[in-house]
């Protein structure tokens, strides 16, 4: 009886102990080791970086004034030239017939002049001895008058005529480098037809492309700096010249060309250079590493602890520019919100945390 007694207080013991275990594994909790960092404010934002390239700030596409067939093509791509230097020539046989022709009128033209004047002065004579009527004498008059007119349009498509003689030189307007060619010898090209660049000597800009987006921020910058990706060492300043006000058909972004204020003779045409605009947003912000943003139904949200019970809540979150490894935080903090900046994509609502390497 007394061995039943035993054993029975021993298998009542064994589910107490047991039952009390489970109890105190129920109550433990997984607390899960994060990084974090309490929010400040920072003046200014992130700041953005626009990809462009150098280009003159003055480029010429040149053509002929005239059409005819490229007889010779006296300049290379790349090659420096001269204001007034002859770039081509169109073969000249056609402008020279035409002066021929226009020559040729205009002798004519005054042929009939002297004789119209020799005309008018046996007239004259003859009306004043009454052998000639008026209505001869006007008529006499009037001949001479209109070919001294014709002799005045000779001369001017004489003079037109020598004008075309010279078009068929193309000429650089200012002095600067060659960099497109459009037209070959033995090539025939119209009036007007760009068939020679020349970019300028003096001012060069960086050309960009800005999305929809951030054209405002660009717009309102309040200092831009330019690096060329060939001196990584080398800072330039700049400034906004021009904002395009519509769009590329084809890539649907806005033009802009930003002056480099002091360009040195390392600054090259068609150099690859980055316009850094630090401080586009102006403002006092908050600013985050990228790991601690996390998408949630298309939503960008973080988690703050409570300083409390040390546990988590997702807080929808609305950002701003983003530069290497920070985003900029417009909306949804507050100073001194302690945010998870690692761990961020393992952990659920109400989740409690240890913060390891907390920084402010």
């Amino acid at each position: 009886m007394n061995a039943t007694r035993n054993s029975l207080g021993l298998a009542i013991a064994a589910v107490l102990a047991a039952g009390c275990g489970a109890k105190a594994h129920e109550k433990a909790e997984d607390v899960r080791p994060v990084r974090s960092m309490v929010v400040g404010q920072t003046v200014g934002s992130v700041g953005a970086v626009y990809p462009g390239e150098v280009r003159a700030r003055h480029e010429s596409k040149l053509g002929f004034r005239a059409g005819g067939r490229v007889a010779q093509r006296l300049v290379e791509v790349g090659q420096y030239v001269k204001a007034g230097q002859v770039l081509m020539r169109l073969d000249p046989e056609q402008e020279v017939l035409r002066n021929t022709s226009a020559a040729a009128s205009v002798d004519s033209a005054r042929s009939r002049v002297e004789q119209d004047r020799v005309d008018l002065a046996r007239t004259e004579q003859l009306f004043a001895r009454k052998f000639a009527s008026q209505a001869e004498l006007d008529n006499a008059r009037l001949a001479l008058a209109q070919s001294e007119a014709q002799l005045t349009s000779a001369q001017a498509q004489k003079d037109i005529a020598s004008n075309q003689r010279g078009y068929t030189e193309l000429r650089a307007d200012r002095a600067g480098v060659v960099t497109a060619i459009n037209a070959e010898t033995g090539q025939v090209v119209n009036a007007g037809q760009p068939v020679v660049v020349v970019a300028a000597d003096g001012d060069r800009e960086v050309v960009v492309s800005i999305a929809e987006s951030r054209v405002s921020e660009l717009r309102d910058a309040k200092r831009m700096t330019v690096q060329l990706w060939a001196h990584p060492g080398k800072t330039y300043l700049a400034r906004l010249r021009e904002l395009s006000p519509d769009t590329d058909e084809v890539t649907r972004t806005y033009a802009a060309r930003i002056s480099i204020l002091e360009p040195g003779p390392e600054v090259r045409l068609g150099m690859t250079a980055s316009v850094h605009t630090p401080d586009v947003e102006g403002a006092r912000a908050l600013r985050l590493p990228l790991t601690a943003i996390h998408q949630s139904d298309g939503q960008p949200r973080v988690w703050v602890v409570d300083a409390r019970t040390s546990r988590v809540a997702p807080t929808p979150v609305r950002l701003g520019a983003a530069e290497r490894d920070t985003v900029l935080v417009s909306e949804g903090l507050a100073e001194g919100d302690v945010v998870v900046t690692a761990g961020a994509n393992l952990l659920q609502k109400g989740q409690k945390v240890k913060a390891v390497g907390a920084k402010s």
